[in-house]
């Protein structure tokens, strides 16, 4: 009896650990942590978050801020993510705090984070893969990650914009030259043989589509400078209100300049 109770209870306890590691095995399969996101992180349940981190494992402290920060900025480099990333204390605490214009997130060294916005949702799914010893932090970029403001440029794509407007100017020097062609053909200006006559008509309607798509063109290149020019403008304006030119930051911000670090 004593052997069979020991190995009903040997295997009781056995059960549940081979559970953990099927459940691992699906969530490595299921989720590609090299390029771990908000959305996955939102998709993943209680479950399958235990099962794939290890809570004995977890890197905090000093070392995992340094983590985070590294990753944050180099996300904010690539332009992956929008915010001003800063290394704080609050009463005594080493923070890291990254905000932006439309909300922020204070990241403790325990791991706990806390905030508001698109900022919270970028940074919750880094500091859950920094705390991972398995995950390899890219290196911490030099300098600001963010531009100032009057170093963003107008727009972009200046060489397709020149090709376009080449295009569609050809276009419309050609429909007008068949137009004139066919204007001196119908009104008997020059003379020419009966049967090119007879093709005048057509001549004037391909004109009139060469005018057409030449003219459709430059619209196309209009709007495009001018949908260049606002979102630069707006990115400007993002870029100021975040405090990148001033170095203030957000009113909404639960920290003050007390808690900045010189």
């Amino acid at each position: 009896m004593a052997d069979s109770d020991s190995g009903t209870k040997g295997a009781g306890e056995d059960a549940p650990e081979k559970s953990r590691e099927e459940l691992r095995r699906e969530v490595d399969e299921k989720y590609d942590f090299e390029n771990f996101g908000p959305e996955d992180m939102a998709e993943m349940s209680l479950e399958e978050w235990e099962a794939a981190f290890d809570p004995d494992t977890w890197i905090t402290g000093e070392e995992l801020l340094d983590r985070v920060e590294a990753d944050l900025k180099h996300r904010i480099a690539v332009r992956e993510v929008f915010a001003v990333v800063e290394r704080t204390t609050h009463d005594g605490e080493p923070l890291l705090v990254a905000y932006s214009d439309e909300g922020y997130a204070v990241v403790y060294a325990d791991g706990s984070v806390e905030g508001r916005g698109t900022v919270l949702r970028d940074v919750k799914p880094t500091v859950a893969l920094a705390s991972m010893e398995e995950y390899d932090v890219p290196e911490m970029p030099e300098g600001d990650q963010l531009p100032q403001p009057d170093e963003v440029p107008e727009g972009s794509g200046e060489l397709g914009n020149k090709l376009m407007q080449t295009i569609g100017g050809i276009h419309i020097v050609a429909g007008f030259g068949m137009l004139i062609a066919w204007v001196l053909i119908y009104f008997r200006i020059i003379g020419v043989p009966q049967n090119i006559r007879q093709g005048a008509p057509l001549l004037a309607l391909v004109g009139g589509g060469f005018l057409v798509f030449g003219f459709f063109v430059l619209l196309i290149v209009a709007n495009a400078r001018l949908s260049d020019r606002f979102r630069s403008e707006e990115y400007r304006n993002r870029l100021r209100s975040t405090g990148v030119e001033s170095g203030d930051r957000p009113d909404f911000l639960p920290l003050d300049e007390s808690d900045r670090d010189d």
